[in-house]
């Protein structure tokens, strides 16, 4: 038999591409449309961004708690969750997670079982991500960049779990916000040594290599020591942020507390 070269596509201005297959989630992010499609694209977003700030207003301050959807009741990873949820209830904040399984759920859990205020803000996909039942308030989002900006908006720290491609996405682009100034002196508490050394130290190494400066990482704290973590998040809050009232929901716009 011959082999045949591989298939090419000649680019043109004038041209698009289109996968075979797509679904909702996807055509966003599937090329150019039409402009009908493009509006109702913006549309969409509008929608969704109102919908959140609406269910969301008033539910902070807020400490958002990351980490795998995988880990299951009796993991050490879901019990050490399940306690970061109640220590931030006890420094008076209300706990936000993705609102999934894993170890959103065990920090949601611990929040409830505590007596404390806690948040979802899911994400619809076809696997993974059902809400748990320990949310007294939630809100389900339809894409990723959305979802981002809301678990961010109401936050002021991370606590980040091991977690997968979802976790790091959010590390990261947490990250990077503070080192370009979006956010600033925003505390992030790494929980579980042994998952996030290796990180750290290549992390170090990246230091080292000149691409992000030792002041990017002043906010980072890596810990498995619940009350270590408390401490650390509590020095910047308290430095650098006062309690003051907030307005209340207004009935006839239907808000609610």
């Amino acid at each position: 038999m011959i082999p045949t070269e591989p298939a090419t596509v000649e680019a043109h201005p004038r041209h698009t591409i289109r996968p075979l297959l797509t679904d909702t989630l996807t055509q966003a992010l599937d090329g150019p449309k039409g402009r009908r499609s493009e509006l109702r694209f913006i549309l969409q977003v509008g929608w969704q961004f109102l919908k959140g700030l609406r269910t969301l207003h008033f539910v902070g301050p807020c400490i958002t708690v990351f980490g795998s959807a995988r880990f299951r009741e009796g993991h050490p990873y879901y019990e050490l969750a399940r306690q970061v949820g109640r220590a931030i209830h006890e420094l008076g904040f209300t706990v936000m997670t993705g609102g999934g399984p894993g170890v959103m759920e065990a920090a949601n859990r611990g929040a409830y079982e505590a007596g404390g205020r806690s948040v979802g803000c899911n994400i619809r996909l076809p696997f993974e991500q059902q809400p748990n039942p320990y949310l007294h308030t939630r809100v389900t989002i339809d894409f990723f960049f959305v979802r981002k900006v809301l678990l961010l908006k109401y936050s002021y720290a991370f606590v980040v779990l091991p977690g997968g491609w979802g976790t790091m996405d959010e590390l990261f682009e947490t990250l990077t916000l503070v080192q370009t100034g979006v956010i600033q002196r925003f505390p992030v508490v790494l929980m579980g040594r042994d998952y996030y050394q290796p990180l750290l130290a290549y992390m170090q190494d990246m230091i080292r290599a000149g691409t992000i400066s030792e002041k990017d990482l002043q906010y980072v704290c890596l810990t498995d020591d619940v009350a270590e973590a408390q401490q650390h998040i509590q020095t910047f809050v308290q430095q650098y942020y006062k309690i003051i009232r907030r307005r209340k929901p207004l009935w006839w716009l239907l808000e609610r507390v």
